[in-house]
């Protein structure tokens, strides 16, 4: 026992020492989002590690292939130049963290940061590093093990490749056991409880046309936490027509939750039933939309639309996941598919029985995770010969594959964070400067708008930025640092951490979809009349005063 240990941390790989500093450095550069000093800390330890076992791996092929080394004493002088410019260099870049994490705040109307703490961001690289490496040569000690003992009865190569093998398996098992499956079901678990809490403040209605009242298909435990918000909150008649003067409808927000009903299939016919009741379909608008992976739906994006068309809309969503959308993103990207088409089919299908002159017009929305099931919820050759009017699809995620066509196909000399996509016709896109109203085209019968930041790491997300740097970066978008710069390995590592915090930004900026933007694009989308210029200004004054905190997705 005592031997491992002493094989843990003896003979630290000076090239792995110089990779592993190079990529500390690079991490310090800014990304898409800013960055605390503790999250900054994590991040510099995990790319110190990797760039480490990167030149661990260097060294050993060059060993492998028999190629000159430098002599003991000359080892040591080079090893220690090395090092001593290393830690300089370590130096300098976390001296100069606060100004690139500045860069990024003055874009998104922050107060710049006095200081990045490279003292304490240093000590939690170190630490992080050091845990990282020392599993690290843990797994070449099972390697070994495994490899002599094989050696016994086995060529020394095929013993080799043994000892590998059982390194890796149980290296995978112990990730995929401990981390994935142990982790998410405790993250379910948490989520799950936290979702069936029943709020003092939030009453169950009495109005028969809320779904949860005594008159409704749907028990208020079974909505879950985030459906018993998203019914009981938003404006009223009487709240619309103050603002706007003119008459206006109670808004009808229709919500099933995994409690319910059993399958997708049933929560979703459970909610066509429960949009019927209440009178959904004799509404001017209908709106389909796709919640969060928490089940949650963005009151600025609802608020909004409601302002907009005189409380004359209904809105129908089903609950399919307790999860974050990042998590549910990153791990099971088709997660909810099945329940955003339940409900797509169900809603369409009855609402295409109806006579075409009286029937609501009918459109489709979602938030990141949302966003993508609600993309996936139909086929364009389902609905040619009756198409819905539109959609509005807010922090599209990466591998939503409407807009990966749309963005890849734009028209060349259009940037991928704001793309044009043959002639405006069908889809088109818009972020916080600018909106999707386009003087010199025509809209088709469908309106696609694609509402999106340049700083969302939910939308700019890309694996293949491990070894090259992404198209969106060859032209920076406004709300992004000029400092960003792509590293191998460094910028993956970057956009992951800005994934997991991508709803920690301010609002109008990263993953945090403000009001006036949704106002821009639900007026392009829906045409709702009676507004002008004045009015619409008016009204994203009204929700910027109203602003408050975001919810995570």
């Amino acid at each position: 026992m005592k031997q491992w240990i002493a094989r843990l941390f003896a003979g630290l790989s000076a090239t792995g020492i110089v990779i592993g500093t190079v990529l500390f450095c690079a991490s310090l550069t800014p990304s898409l989002l800013p960055r605390s000093w503790m999250m900054q800390g994590v991040l510099c330890g995990f790319s110190f590690a990797i760039g480490y076992l990167i030149g661990v791996c260097l060294h050993a092929v060059w060993a492998y292939l028999e190629l000159p080394e430098p002599s003991r004493g000359n080892k040591r002088c080079i090893n220690f130049l090395l090092f001593l410019a290393g830690l300089i260099m370590a130096c300098v870049f976390l001296w100069q963290a606060a100004n690139w994490q500045n860069s990024i705040r003055v874009l998104m109307e922050l107060d710049p940061l006095p200081s990045a703490h490279p003292t304490k961001t240093g000590l939690i690289a170190l630490a992080v590093a050091t845990v990282l490496i020392l599993l690290g040569r843990l797994f070449q000690l099972v390697r070994r093990f495994f490899a002599s003992r094989s050696r016994h009865f086995l060529p020394q190569r095929l013993a080799n490749v043994i000892g590998i093998t059982v390194a890796v398996v149980l290296s995978w098992m112990l990730l995929n056991g401990l981390i994935f499956d142990i982790g998410l079901r405790f993250a379910d678990s948490s989520l799950k409880q936290v979702d069936s809490l029943i709020e003092p403040d939030v009453p169950r209605p009495e109005d028969p046309n809320k779904t949860g009242s005594s008159a409704s298909r749907m028990t208020w435990e079974s909505l879950g936490r985030r459906g018993r918000e998203f019914v009981a909150s938003g404006p009223d008649a009487g709240n619309i027509s103050g603002f706007t003067g003119r008459g206006a409808k109670e808004p009808l927000r229709v919500y099933a939750g995994l409690n319910s009903a059993e399958t997708p299939e049933a929560r979703a016919a459970l909610a066509l039933e429960e949009l019927k009741r209440v009178g959904g379909f004799e509404r001017k608008v209908l709106l389909i939309v796709i919640p969060t992976g928490t089940g949650w739906i963005d009151p600025e994006g609802l608020d909004t639309v409601e302002y907009l068309h005189d409380g004359d809309i209904a809105s129908v969503a089903v609950q399919y996941s307790y999860l974050s959308s990042w998590i549910a993103l990153l791990t099971e990207p088709n997660y909810g598919v099945e329940t955003a088409r339940a409900l797509f089919h169900a809603v369409y299908g009855y609402w295409t029985t109806l006579p075409k002159e009286t029937r609501p017009k009918l459109y489709l929305h979602g938030l990141s995770l949302g966003s993508l099931n609600s993309q996936k919820s139909s086929d364009l050759y389902d609905v040619l010969s009756d198409p819905f009017q539109g959609a509005l699809w807010s922090g599209p995620p990466f591998s939503s594959p409407t807009w990966r066509m749309a963005t890849n196909g734009r028209v060349a000399g259009s940037p991928e964070w704001l793309p044009r996509f043959r002639d405006s016709s069908v889809i088109r896109f818009a972020n916080q400067y600018t909106n999707a109203h386009m003087p010199d085209a025509a809209w088709g019968p469908m309106r696609i708008v694609y509402l999106q930041y340049a700083s969302d790491p939910i939308t700019f997300f890309e694996a293949s930025s491990l070894y090259r740097r992404p198209e969106w970066m060859v032209h920076h978008g406004p709300d992004v640092s000029s400092s960003f710069r792509w590293f191998p390995v460094v910028t993956l590592l970057q956009l992951g951490l800005d994934v997991a915090s991508a709803t920690t930004a301010p609002m109008g900026y990263g993953h945090v979809y403000a009001p006036e933007h949704y106002i821009d694009a639900w007026m392009e989308v829906t045409q709702p009349a009676g507004w002008n210029a004045d009015d619409i200004q008016r009204l994203k004054m009204f929700f910027k005063a109203r602003r408050g905190s975001t919810d995570p997705t």
